[in-house]
């Protein structure tokens, strides 16, 4: 039988209060004096939790029913004295019924081709996610986090949640190593940043990419030789039939190439909250990309190299390649570097000996998108308001006024060239909307 969350309990004959936010996650609300709360979010990682949670699901004796307004009145006789830090996770809607209709969501992406949506909602807690899936639940339901890997070829006729969850928060340090849990709006170039600062190493070879922290794991971005899932601990995300708040693990997560079980199986089920990372202070530095070690020597770091000019190298890497969005409309690369067969590779290799291309697991081999894009003749195309950036061929611009479906349509006819010449399919990294 489907449960549906949060659901709220009270311990008879005590003040405690208990929100059940899924079938393993509590939080609990807990007397301290007269007149405050301690609250304790429980997470049940191994089976005597488990137990417990499912005792307070059942209401087993001394534990009792309350219905949401029951448990908002007791909840509000005391004021809160200290709370686990965990980004988002609040009693309460902060933005109920907030939604703004016929909006217009093309700035909110960095492609910025103009469309609306039916309505949007801005989340900053879980409270606002469920609340959000509960509402206007005839309509469907879009995401939207940093717009990063987004194309919108047309208006979207459904509710957009625009994912503003915010928060930052340590949870265990041994001295090396941090587990770091993440909201899922923060921006994931300002976390990266950030985690220097703090001496969190490890995913300094990812700054400067664009887009949410909650849209990381989705996509299990990746550049210079390290992906999301290298860093990966775990993540939290609310079932959108259900409102259950779940835990993803690794194996769980079923991270491939740009690729996860929310992009398959899982894909259009659940909501990400929060993500947490696994740094260390000691990491080892990931630097043996030849771009990278050619950088560093030219600006003399190849000996004592440190994390932190690791990551600005990658940045000025990034920026000489890359169009910025705020000046270009773009989603950084368009298409996946394809991943073929060797035999694929040697047909190739006998009409272009040249053919970049790197090992792949399971025997494959992943060949570089862009030099197949650029030799075909595309680097620098221009078609009306959208083209092919002049600098880097896996990158579609928007010069301003371009449609979604423009953009698009060129991504199309180039996917079809590239089969022409090479007999090789790409596949965009990037969502269409509206297709």
């Amino acid at each position: 039988m489907s449960i549906d969350y949060p659901q709220f309990r009270k311990l008879e004959g005590a003040p405690n209060l208990y929100i059940i936010e899924g079938p393993k996650h509590v939080t609990e609300w807990q007397p301290m004096g007269d007149s405050k709360w301690v609250v304790h979010q429980h997470y049940a990682s191994d089976y005597p939790r488990y137990q417990w949670v499912s005792e307070l699901l059942q209401g087993d004796d001394p534990v009792r029913f309350l219905n949401v307004d029951t448990w908002k009145r007791l909840l509000n006789e005391r004021s809160v004295a200290s709370a686990d830090e965990i980004p988002g996770r609040t009693p309460y809607p902060t933005n109920q019924g907030l939604w703004r209709d016929n909006a217009p969501v093309g700035a909110l992406t960095t492609f910025g081709a103009e469309a609306r949506a039916s309505c949007i909602f801005e989340v900053k807690s879980d409270a606002d996610v469920r609340w959000a899936l509960q509402d206007r639940d005839e309509l469907p339901l879009m995401v939207l986090g940093g717009g990063s890997n987004v194309l919108m070829c047309q208006d979207w006729a459904g509710r957009m949640l625009h994912m503003n969850i915010l928060g930052i928060q340590k949870v265990t340090d041994d001295g090396n190593a941090v587990e770091v849990v993440v909201g899922a709006g923060e921006s994931w170039h300002a976390w990266v940043m950030h985690a220097l600062e703090c001496g969190w190493n490890g995913l300094e070879n990812l700054a400067l990419i664009p887009g949410s922290v909650g849209a990381s794991p989705m996509q299990n971005i990746g550049a210079y030789g390290v992906e999301v899932k290298d860093r990966f601990a775990w993540l939290e995300a609310i079932h959108r039939d259900t409102g259950a708040l779940e835990r993803f693990e690794p194996k769980r997560c079923a991270f491939g190439y740009r690729d996860s079980v929310f992009k398959q199986s899982e894909k259009e089920k659940w909501v990400i909250v929060r993500v947490a990372f696994s740094l260390e202070r000691t990491a080892p530095l990931n630097t043996q990309y030849g771009v990278i070690q050619s950088e560093l020597q030219s600006r003399g770091w190849d000996r004592g190299t440190t994390h932190r000019q690791v990551a600005e190298v990658v940045m000025a890497i990034r920026q000489s390649k890359l169009p910025d969005p705020r000046e270009i409309g773009n989603a950084g690369s368009f298409f996946k570097n394809p991943v073929v067969s060797k035999e694929v590779l040697a047909r190739i290799q006998r009409n272009h000996p040249e053919v970049v291309y790197y090992p792949a697991p399971d025997g494959g081999v992943k060949l570089a998108a862009g030099w197949l894009i650029d030799r075909a003749g595309w680097k620098g195309h221009q078609r009306g308001a959208c083209g092919v950036h002049d600098q880097q061929a896996l990158v579609l611009v928007n010069y301003g006024g371009a449609t979604g479906a423009e953009i698009w349509a060129l991504a199309h006819e180039i996917m079809e060239d590239i089969v022409d010449k090479y007999g090789v399919q790409l596949v965009p990294e990037v969502n269409q909307v509206g297709l």
